[in-house]
């Protein structure tokens, strides 16, 4: 492919032309030049001898003066790119009922560009790549999609642009599904936020030969939101917010559906707890662990693998542990849920271990490692090893690529965790917030006493879950003096529990 000029490209714009996936979604906010930077592509692909990769191109859009817009870009990135090509052309396509008026542009590779209607028959027959602009806002999406994909079969790539136009869309739902890992697209995600921060803006004073300054940038972005009729227009226009897509990201039905009956156990640390000295601490913990965790561990199926994620706090909020099982099936499984609160930093670290230490064939766990969090995220990969722990940067970009994948486990009855109120309630704050289902800032919960915390431990599980690892057997050494274990009996009675391997 050839070299893009990253002074003419915008960063984003870059990133689309560059991804060369079979098959590409970009949602989008208004206006921010995706198009422009796909006539680009097209102009490459089509100009490009056939031995060098080169096919036709054929860009549907939802209305005539979209195609024309895309000609007209198309020839621009022609002469800049110094393309031997034709005019514009006009080309008369007799259909079966009525005539279709095209625009073309044909190269001397023997490939052309040419865009067409949304009629969905307007695609039989040719071959070459396919852009469906405006993806969302098209009458018959289902049946040009179904077209376009048929040209796949030889090699042809297709690309879905758009903004959004409502939740129930076939265009959200193709979005969804591929984050999820249903559909195999890749997507590309631009709001006006990602798009001005990689300097929309300023591109937009330089055209019009205007100087740029912060406080202009932030006033025009503020009259464009102030200018849409609603502020859910705003946030469908511009940050890819579909209509109707706010609200509880998962329905009680839904989760409720999904939960079985398995405890949740919940430790808390006293004043008069928090005040001893950190060895008698640690007795006092192990007696908890061996009387509370050690028969539901002794429980665990040693053919499962396992794998655990946990989500941190260490006094307002609490630190929830949730180790998973997978089953021949496939099913994933909470056997039990931990919850500790105002616990402090070793004792957290003692029932962690505790736990994972005795997770039959081990296969990786996640865990937040934000703020004070990533103490304990340390600990366990050096305990563990990296390659099988990760400490996870709770970030947009992880919700956004983790959270989809979540919610597919609960569509398709691929999870089962524990039956219980608050931990409902956690699953329930998870909330679609600027396009990205998140946890909101603030409590939640009826007594705003948690902050989703058990919804973040059992997500993290699930993106552990698809960690590409090895299970193995792991039996930690004690150190000496450790109160991890009482003494070695219990070692070999667990053990012998397990059926001497795990």
């Amino acid at each position: 492919m050839v070299a893009m000029p990253r002074s003419v490209l915008l960063p984003y714009q870059q990133a689309w032309i560059e991804d060369e996936s079979d098959l590409k979604i970009a949602e989008k906010s208004r206006r921010t030049g995706i198009t422009w930077g796909e006539a680009a592509d097209a102009v490459l692909s089509a100009s490009a001898a056939k031995s060098a990769g080169g096919t036709n191109h054929f860009y549907v859009g939802s209305n005539r003066e979209m195609a024309i817009e895309f000609i007209d870009a198309a020839a621009m990135w022609a002469k800049a790119f110094n393309k031997a090509a034709s005019a514009i052309e006009e080309e008369i396509i007799q259909d079966e009922d009525k005539d279709i008026l095209t625009f073309n542009i044909r190269f001397s590779s023997g490939f052309k560009i040419q865009a067409l209607s949304s009629r969905p028959s307007n695609l039989r027959g040719r071959q070459g790549n396919v852009t469906i602009d405006e993806a969302a806002f098209h009458g018959e999406l289902a049946e040009v999609l179904k077209a376009a994909l048929a040209l796949t079969m030889w090699g042809a790539k297709v690309r879905l642009i758009s903004t959004h136009n409502g939740v129930d869309n076939l265009f959200n739902e193709l979005v969804q599904d591929s984050r999820a890992g249903k559909k195999r697209y890749s997507v590309h995600r631009i709001t006006l936020d990602d798009a001005c921060e990689q300097g929309l803006y300023k591109r937009i004073c330089q055209v019009r030969g205007k100087t740029w300054t912060q406080a202009d940038e932030d006033q025009w972005k503020a009259n464009l939101l102030a200018d849409t009729a609603t502020r859910e227009d705003a946030l469908e226009e511009y940050y890819c917010v579909p209509k109707s897509g706010g609200g509880a990201y998962l329905s009680r039905a839904l989760i409720e559906s999904r939960m079985v009956d398995a405890p949740v156990l919940r430790f808390e640390g006293s004043a008069t707890f928090n005040a001893l000295p950190e060895a008698l601490r640690a007795v006092e913990t192990n007696q908890w662990c061996q009387e509370e965790l050690l028969p539901l561990l002794m429980l665990l199926d040693p053919q499962h693998t396992h794998c655990f994620g946990e989500d941190f706090a260490r006094s307002g909020d609490l630190t929830v542990i949730a180790p998973m099982a997978i089953d021949q099936r496939l099913k994933r499984l909470v056997p039990f849920l931990v919850e500790l609160r105002n616990v402090p930093f070793k004792q957290q670290e003692q029932v962690l271990f505790f736990i994972v230490d005795r997770l039959p064939r081990l296969q990786a766990g996640a865990l937040d490692a934000r703020g004070n969090g990533q103490y304990l995220a340390e600990q366990a990969v050096d305990r563990y090893g990296s390659g099988r722990i990760e400490a996870v940067m709770l970030s947009q970009g992880w919700y956004l690529d983790a959270m989809p994948k979540f919610k597919a486990a609960f569509e398709d009855d691929e999870i089962a965790i524990p039956r219980d109120r608050d931990v409902a309630d956690d699953l329930r704050a998870l909330q679609v917030i600027k396009g990205i289902p998140k946890l909101p800032d603030g409590k939640t919960g009826d007594a705003k006493a948690r902050h989703g915390d058990a919804a973040i431990a059992l997500a993290l599980a699930w993106y552990a879950s698809l960690s590409d690892t090895v299970d193995i057997d792991f039996i930690a050494v004690p150190k000496p003096g450790s109160s991890d274990w009482a003494d070695d009996d219990d070692i070999g009675d667990l053990h012998d529990g397990l059926g001497g391997g795990w």
